[in-house]
């Protein structure tokens, strides 16, 4: 079992930034691929960044390529997703998620998942 919980949601400005951390507990955090995926109101959740077990890969949507990090710390069992150049239409509920693969992160086959932190981007 893996437990996820993620923190560093907030209001912020256009073109402002955050990062988002989640925190795993559980011994087995180091061989799961790690994703985030947000969902905006109204909209089905999507997905938006990936990275291998150990930090090899890592995968973004258009949307945010470029923009966005995502990284890991295995020996601190945390995820980051550093986020610049905020846009309002990444406002979201930003939650990760931990599968197997970073194809099953990519296809929102996850094994679990956290319960979200809000991202709200002001214009």
């Amino acid at each position: 079992q893996v437990q996820l919980v993620e923190s560093g949601g907030g209001l912020v400005q256009a073109g402002g930034s955050l990062r988002l951390s989640c925190a795993a507990s559980g011994r087995t955090f180091s061989t799961y691929a790690m994703g985030w995926f947000r969902q905006a109101p109204g909209e089905e959740r999507e997905f938006v960044a990936a990275i291998h077990w150990a930090g090899y890969n890592t995968y973004y949507s258009d949307s945010v390529k470029g923009r966005f990090t995502i990284s890991r710390d295995n020996a601190k069992n945390t995820v980051y997703l550093q986020m610049n150049s905020l846009k309002p239409e990444d406002t979201a509920v930003y939650y990760c998620a931990a599968a197997r693969s970073t194809a099953a992160v990519r296809s929102g086959n996850c094994d679990f998942w956290g319960l979200g932190t809000q991202v709200t981007v002001s214009s």
